[in-house]
């Protein structure tokens, strides 16, 4: 079945966000929304999520879940915005344990915080599935870039975060804590099974060449002419080639908020006893001095 997909493009972060729905039946799912953040000023603001929210009203849709394709690093999450609003539940791959873990070391969290996924409402495993009104949902592990990767396959439209980006951007970078561009690369093959006019979203497009922003793409274009994986390049050559580019990239803008935030399910860190909620910065242990890129990519 074909699922109705409407893409909201944060300018800010490069980001999609989608409302993917079942029309006959009013039901509909948000992948990947984004809270607005000024980090000069550290104030966030639902203005973007709100944009969301009035589509899904206007559009009279049921809203069950709200899901996350990974613990973003480049953008705040504005799950816990849109679940007060519309009572969704919020759901991500299991992995997201495993990415807690890795992250409660690095900004030693306390005891207290176990990194068990319990921020979250839902905790998806490979094969999984779901509906979306009348139509079938079913997840799809996809590591590499994180190690909670998970992509969604809702009808014949997937969502596959940042595994790949549009076929003129190639895929996402491989570098980050259990990040690995072999596993990428498997991911990648995976999804290339699939039929080659199953619809495939982007999480973010970064404009290549200055073109407008781009959401949609297929299976067989990516697999034809994406310029990092496609036309039968070798696993290999991939390795070799993603492990090269990413040893030039900064860290992303947003690495440090949005990572302690999105493996809390877009929560913001418990107050301290001023009420005031406050991130982490790890010195000197993220990334390597900046040669040149986007940090994207």
């Amino acid at each position: 079945m074909k699922p109705e997909v409407t893409g909201f493009y944060h300018e800010d972060t490069g980001t999609w966000t989608y409302v993917v729905a079942d029309t006959d039946a009013g039901e509909a799912v948000i992948v990947d929304p984004v809270l607005d953040f000024d980090y000069k000023a550290a104030r966030t603001s639902t203005e973007s999520a709100r944009e969301v929210l009035s589509h899904v009203r206007e559009k009279g849709y049921r809203v069950p879940m709200i899901l996350e394709t990974h613990a973003h690093a480049d953008h705040l999450s504005a799950a816990p915005f849109l679940k007060q609003e519309l009572g969704a539940e919020v759901a991500i791959g299991e992995g997201i344990r495993s990415v807690q873990s890795r992250f409660k070391k690095l900004f030693n969290l306390p005891n207290e915080w176990q990194p068990r996924g319990a921020e979250f409402d839902r905790l998806f495993q490979e094969g999984d599935s779901f509906k979306v009104g009348n139509i079938e949902g079913r997840l799809i592990h996809t590591p590499g870039h994180t190690s909670d990767s998970m992509s969604f396959l809702i009808g014949d439209a997937l969502f596959v975060g940042d595994t790949l980006f549009m076929p003129d951007g190639g895929t996402a970078r491989c570098d980050f804590p259990g990040g690995d561009a072999g596993v990428l690369y498997d991911s990648i093959q995976k999804l290339f099974e699939l039929p080659d006019e199953t619809r495939l979203f982007v999480c973010h497009d970064y404009k290549p060449g200055g073109r407008e922003a781009r959401c949609e793409t297929t299976i067989g274009e990516q697999r034809r002419d994406n310029i990092h994986v496609g036309n039968g390049r070798s696993r290999d050559e991939f390795i070799k080639f993603r492990d090269e580019r990413d040893a030039g990239l900064p860290m992303p803008r947003l690495i440090i908020p949005s990572v302690q935030i999105n493996m809390r399910a877009g929560h913001l860190p418990e107050p301290e006893d001023n009420q005031i909620s406050y991130v982490k910065v790890p010195m000197n242990q993220l990334g390597r001095e900046p040669e040149g890129g986007t940090g994207h990519d």
